[in-house]
């Protein structure tokens, strides 16, 4: 994925299969569980998302995940211009890349996604 592309979404749910049947019908997204409290889809391909229980095993907000070079490279430059740091920078379990969270200037909730390198 080439920097700045938007590649994922992760939606907080209070009722995780409400919210699961919800996106099916409306969207047509099917759902498969990555790990205990979180199910992923894919709108397209290298494009998708994530439904999890609010504040547990996802944020309390829709948070949009865009993609850079360097995860820790771009929460230095977030910080530098007005943003902070919600989540450090952290691997993800399975070799899949890494990932922080961000609020904005404006108070917006992002996430910054840096993928795993091709063995």
């Amino acid at each position: 994925m080439a920097k700045g592309t938007i590649t994922h979404i992760e939606f907080p749910a209070k009722d995780v299969e409400r919210a699961k049947r919800f996106y099916a019908a409306v969207a047509g997204w099917e759902f498969g569980e990555m790990q205990p409290g979180y199910w992923t889809f894919r709108s397209e391909e290298g494009h998708g998302g994530g439904i999890g229980r609010a504040g547990e095993s996802v944020g309390d907000n829709v948070r949009v995940y865009i993609t850079v070079d360097s995860v820790d490279d771009s929460v230095g430059v977030a910080e530098a211009n007005g943003g902070r740091v919600l989540t450090p920078p952290t691997d993800i379990g399975g070799g899949y890349g890494r990932y922080a969270a961000i609020i904005d200037p404006e108070g917006n909730e992002i996430g910054l996604w840096q993928a795993a390198p091709e063995a």
